[in-house]
């Protein structure tokens, strides 16, 4: 049927008839919006019709309707909708400019939100309330100051800024925007404050620090406060980090509620006070919501309890509270720390399932922990899945490519960055340096090294240099890598010297080590892996006495080695083995397979690496305390706990050690699995009897 075919009308005023025909006509146009391929054809028509049955003075809701649909319909265009406007047989209702520059605002797109403005003034209209809010809404977002300054001055000569609405609008776009002298001016000039521009005022006062000034002014608002004015005070001193009083002020506050709940647990989550945010989170009982789950989930994983943060969602689950994006970006976070791939893909069928918006920041997340789990097919597909990428997605995939050895992807992967017009960081060259470090490609490495002052205009920082001497280091060219280290326009702090300490190990360099070591030592005193690593250097030349003085400079000044810990997921539960610590329930078990491993390692030619173990004992236990390394009991216990053919992935917190990276390449020959490991550093992919960083690590 026809929809713009003559209807039979009752008999009605003509203004009856134009008052019938623009709600019909409304609808439509509602209609047709929906369907945005093809619909040009038909708002011509709709246009026709609004001429011809005289509904242009009938309509204010039709004809905003119409334009609006114009303007989606030609990609955002200012030029038609402009053209109507102008050329309606009277002046437009102010109500008509106010919606289109409304809509154009809050459709992104800047210049035609320029163009509608001006358009507006020339003829003659004011913004109004609604829309002057609107407008600074949008300076803030995009951190428009200078805009929103001149927009001041115009609001200023058009005398709209009598409405306390628009300046309380106006306060907050200075106070967000830093400008905390001109709000404060505001404020002491508005003739009169309600409740709502008191705690405009409180919060600007304590976003920008001034503390005491919020708190003189919450105590003279007595008794005008209302629940979100002991929220903010609550809030400031959080963020502050005066817990005290923030726990104070909420003891007394006689109008909490669940915000102020989460206030204060979030404040106690930020200092790492779990115990109390706990006990609040406790006490609350069924009055949460999911932003309180999600601030205490986020508190275990900024405090590294990432099982526990695993176990809050579980608990989160069965109290049927729903999970938002900002919950799977911090579960996400925790499996990526925890080598948990089997959750972490549970987490992504999820998302999918409840159909999540993957935006920028949960699509980073995503392609941050598939990254540092090893699956990369993975985090690309996410990576090219996403409708919009930002820098930190590009940043992410291109540190996750070189951590796992697939330097010349990195490269590949930089390159399409800059042809879709993305401005590369220094965070985007620490990941592509390091990835070409990873996989020898010196020669690129130099390039984009000497490109970003050259082409991209940015200065090298301490951590590139750190990247530099690393490529040369593993490359064997220490004497390049020293050059460096002595010609750095900045001292080289501990990334940097760590980067060369390493390379000595390498390549067996001992002379240079032992200065770089010393070096490393009067920089942080209290790093036991330094201490650690001296001890191993003298060992490994039998100076036994030199290793005594360098274990009793340990005891004396408290330094405590890290013992190596790796963990492993079995069934969504990640087991963590310490090196040397027997207390899994399942121990026996696995002892008795680590003995079964070592014969067939040494059947298929494995012999052990004794050379870095510290202490001045016989070959035979040197063996035995190397066998009880923690990525050695990590895999026995997967190899044993798991159905062939299943991918072990292992995460350990140090650097896997030249021994178990050898008996790590037989192990996946012998048992015809894939064992992926995650070190301090990088990834180990061991396969069919090789490792993907072919020995260059």
């Amino acid at each position: 049927m026809d929809p713009f075919r003559r209807r039979s009308l009752p008999s009605l005023s003509s203004s009856s008839i134009a008052i019938a025909i623009a709600e019909n006509l409304t609808s439509l146009i509602i209609r047709v919006g929906k369907n945005r391929s093809n619909n040009i054809s038909q708002l011509k028509q709709i246009h026709a019709q609004i001429l011809i049955n005289g509904c242009i003075n009938s309509s204010t809701t039709l004809l905003t309707n119409f334009l609006i649909s114009h303007y989606r319909s030609h990609g955002g265009g200012p030029h038609f909708p402009l053209l109507f406007l102008q050329s309606l047989p009277k002046p437009a209702e102010p109500l008509l400019w106010n919606s289109i520059v409304r809509f154009s605002i809050d459709s992104d797109n800047w210049s035609d939100f320029s163009c509608f403005y001006n358009a507006m003034r020339l003829n003659h209209f004011a913004p109004n309330t609604t829309t002057i809010c609107s407008i600074l809404k949008k300076c803030v977002s995009i951190a428009a100051l200078q805009f929103g300054e001149s927009f001041h001055c115009h609001m200023i000569k058009l005398a709209t800024l009598f409405d306390i609405v628009a300046q309380t609008a106006l306060l907050d776009f200075y106070s967000k925007l830093g400008n905390i002298t001109f709000a404060r001016r505001l404020f002491d000039e508005m003739p009169e404050r309600d409740i709502v521009v008191n705690n405009a005022m409180l919060s600007a006062l304590g976003k920008n620090g001034f503390i005491g000034d919020a708190q003189n002014l919450f105590d003279n608002m007595m008794p005008q406060k209302n629940s979100c004015s002991w929220n903010v005070m609550i809030s400031c001193y959080c963020k502050s980090g005066r817990i005290e009083y923030a726990r104070s002020i909420f003891d007394r506050c006689h109008l909490r509620d669940v915000v102020s709940w989460n206030a204060m647990i979030d404040g106690y989550c930020k200092l790492g006070w779990l115990t109390n945010a706990q006990e609040l989170f406790d006490r609350m009982g069924t009055s949460k919501n999911f932003v309180t789950w999600n601030t205490m989930i986020a508190g275990f994983v900024q405090a590294r309890q990432f099982n526990r943060a695993i176990q809050m969602f579980r608990e989160m689950q069965s109290e049927r509270v729903k999970p938002t994006e900002v919950t799977m970006v911090s579960l996400l976070s925790a499996c990526a720390h925890l080598g948990a791939l089997d959750m972490g893909d549970w987490l992504y069928a999820y998302i999918k399932r409840k159909n999540l918006r993957v935006d920028v920041v949960l699509g980073n997340a995503l392609i941050d922990m598939y990254c540092k789990l090893g699956s990369v097919e993975t985090a690309l597909d996410v990576f090219h899945g996403l409708r919009v990428r930002n820098i930190f997605c590009w940043n992410s995939m291109i540190a996750g490519l070189g951590m796992n050895g697939f330097g010349k992807q990195a490269v590949t992967l930089f390159g399409s960055m800059g042809s879709q017009g993305v401005k590369p960081d220094g965070v985007t060259f620490v990941g592509l340096l390091s990835g070409c470090g990873h996989s020898g490609l010196v020669s690129t490495g130099k390039n984009f090294f000497s490109q970003m002052d050259d082409v991209y205009g940015l200065k090298p920082a301490i951590e590139h240099y750190g990247c530099m001497v690393d490529l040369f280091g593993r490359a064997g060219l220490l004497d390049e890598a020293l050059d460096l280290v002595k010609n750095m326009p900045v001292k080289p702090n501990a990334i940097v010297l760590g980067s060369l300490l390493r390379a000595c190990q390498v390549h067996k360099n001992t002379e240079i080590g032992e200065q770089v070591t010393r070096r490393l030592l009067e920089l942080n005193p209290s790093d036991g892996g330094n201490y650690v690593f001296l001890s191993n250097l003298y060992a490994s030349l039998n100076r036994w006495e030199d290793v005594n003085v360098c274990r009793k400079s340990m005891a004396e000044k408290g330094v405590q080695k890290t013992p190596g810990c790796s963990s492993v997921e079995l069934n969504n539960t990640v087991h963590e083995f310490v090196a040397g610590d027997f207390s899994h329930p399942q121990f026996l078990q696995i002892n008795a397979f680590i003995d079964v491993m070592e014969k067939e390692l040494k059947v298929n030619g494995y012999e052990a690496d004794t050379g870095l173990v510290l202490h001045d004992i016989e070959n035979e236990e040197k063996e035995t305390a190397i066998k009880y390394h923690s990525e050695r009991i990590a895999v026995a216990f997967g190899l044993m706990s798991s159905p062939a053919g299943k991918t072990i992935r292992v995460v350990k917190n140090l650097r896997t050690c030249n021994d178990c990276h050898s008996a790590m390449k037989i192990i996946s020959r012998i048992y015809e699995r894939e064992v992926i490991v995650r070190d301090r550093h990088r990834f180990h992919h061991f396969k069919n009897g090789s490792c993907s960083c072919n020995d260059y690590w």
